[in-house]
């Protein structure tokens, strides 16, 4: 079975993920069959670019999302045109509204971020000055 999924890319700590299509057999970061989109969850928002020709025409021959993929396909609008792709409108007409939504996401912040700067926990500076505070409440003397 051929599955379109994510391939890990990016160093230690610091993952990115390529949109592949490969065999159901093989591993995650092995052989594939084609590159059709990029993933990177560390900017602001999220970076999703995809190949939309190429994922509707494997979607079309029997293509399998992941999970993940499915999620992200979702988000961007891809799988709701393949499924008007199916149901007989014309693919020129999709690839337009496509290249059209394409142009009017949202700019993206290129300075990645950590996840739990992300997800709005305290980072190393919040968690120093709150310390500082709390020390500085303790030692003043009480009137």
């Amino acid at each position: 079975m051929v599955r379109i999924r994510l391939r890990r890319i990016g160093s230690k700590g610091q993952p990115s993920y390529r949109m592949v299509v490969a065999d159901g057999e093989a591993p995650r970061d092995g052989r594939f069959l084609e590159v059709v989109g990029f993933y990177n969850p560390r900017t602001l928002p999220e970076t999703v670019q995809v190949n939309e020709e190429r994922i509707l025409h494997w979607l079309g021959v029997g293509a399998q999302p992941s999970e993940s993929v499915t999620r992200l396909l979702t988000k961007c609008g891809t799988l709701g045109r393949y499924a008007r792709l199916k149901s007989g409108e014309a693919l020129d007409v999709l690839m337009a509204e496509a290249a059209q939504a394409q142009a009017a996401a949202p700019a993206i912040d290129p300075k990645t971020k950590l996840h739990k700067d992300i997800a709005g926990a305290p980072g190393k500076q919040a968690k120093r000055k709150a310390q500082q505070e709390a020390t500085s409440a303790t030692e003043q003397p009480a009137a």
